[in-house]
């Protein structure tokens, strides 16, 4: 087998490993955020936390090792627009609301039946596109090149690095502030101790973005057949992917539709094994609406972000990039209205 018909095997792999586990756990940031600040239920956010710290542990260990080159991602690039970036998040983080889900969520869903997935998926894809490569990819890159600077440091452990500390001590020293910050968070609730669910969907899916690196950055790396060197991410791969339905006799697999065609199996495999599965649909017209509108915010708001809550809530984030935390904060900012403001009138058109 060549090594990049491995990669693709990977990466099918590793996503249906994650349709497996964010189906059982009902993994989503979205959804931990909106238990968190108005049910006082923090289990699904403390999940999101461990894994994001176990993600951190083993990303920089690979990268430390001199396994993958991260400095390759498109995270760690040295220039970047922080409020292309965070308006993007900001975006994405009411889409996500309004939809009622992200997009690997809706993902996940789909494989269970639900049909209003369907439809975000699809939107998400089209004006990621449209955002990427289509009528607003102009726009996109005016604000880009107009914003965009060009910092000495663009990761954690480069900004520890100042302080006249070696390298390798600088990324430890930024896993043991992060990581172990998040690992407190998550381990200070006696109600998520107490859930073996939650806390093996943190560990099995903060691996899952390390073995996405291994897979990409170092299984498939080589020098005369180049491929992005990437984790786990739904916004572009789904673009992608309805790229590749539409004109697969002209293009070839990549991780990113691999990952996207193995979460939907694991999810289908898993929903009808555990008889999960239900076809369900839109509950009103004015629901349907909401859901198109966060789909559009989701497509157009990642692809100006670099990523989702699982591309730069995790992935990114792994990699202790400065614009991946720019871009989190917009996503959780955005969640904080969207929930606050927008997820009331949400409900009730739901109904």
């Amino acid at each position: 087998m060549q090594m990049p018909d491995v990669v693709i095997v990977l990466g099918f792999a590793i996503g249906a490993a994650l349709g497996v586990a964010g189906l059982l756990s009902g993994f989503c940031l979205m959804s931990g955020l909106r238990d968190y600040w108005t049910r006082d239920d923090g289990r699904k956010l403390r999940s999101y936390a461990l894994a994001l710290a176990v993600a951190i542990a083993g990303t920089q260990a690979l990268g430390g090792f001199g396994l993958v080159e991260l400095d390759k991602s498109l995270y760690l690039q040295p220039s970047f627009s922080a409020p292309l970036i965070f308006l993007g998040g900001l975006m994405f983080g009411v889409g996500m609301v309004l939809a009622n889900g992200c997009a690997s969520r809706a993902l996940i869903l789909l494989g269970k039946g639900n049909l209003r997935s369907l439809l975000v998926i699809g939107i998400i894809a089209v004006a990621a596109q449209i955002t990427l490569k289509g009528l607003l990819a102009p726009a996109r890159l005016a604000v880009l090149q107009w914003t965009q600077v060009a910092p000495a440091h663009v990761s954690v452990p480069a900004l520890l690095g100042t302080f006249g500390i070696g390298e390798s001590v600088a990324r430890i020293a930024a896993v043991l502030i992060v990581g172990g910050g998040l690992v407190a968070f998550a381990l200070s609730d006696r109600a998520f101790r107490s859930s073996p669910g939650q806390i093996a969907a943190g560990l099995v899916i903060g691996l899952l973005v390390v073995a996405g690196w291994l897979t990409t950055g170092w299984i498939g790396a080589d020098d005369f057949n180049p491929m992005p060197v990437t984790s786990l991410s739904f916004v572009a791969p789904l673009a992608d992917t309805l790229q590749y339905a539409m004109f697969s006799t002209g293009l070839s697999l990549s991780f990113g539709v691999a990952l996207v065609a193995g979460v939907l199996a694991g999810s289908v495999a898993t929903a009808l094994l555990s008889g999960r599965f239900a076809l369900e649909g839109f509950s009103s017209a004015p629901h349907m609406v909401r859901s198109i509108a966060g789909a559009a915010l989701m497509g157009s708001g990642g692809a100006m972000a670099y990523g989702c809550s699982i591309g730069q809530g995790l992935t990114g984030l792994s990699t202790l990039a400065l614009p991946s935390f720019i871009a989190v904060a917009g996503i959780v900012a955005g969640a904080a209205l969207g929930i606050r403001r927008l997820a009331p009138v949400t409900a009730l058109a739901a109904r």
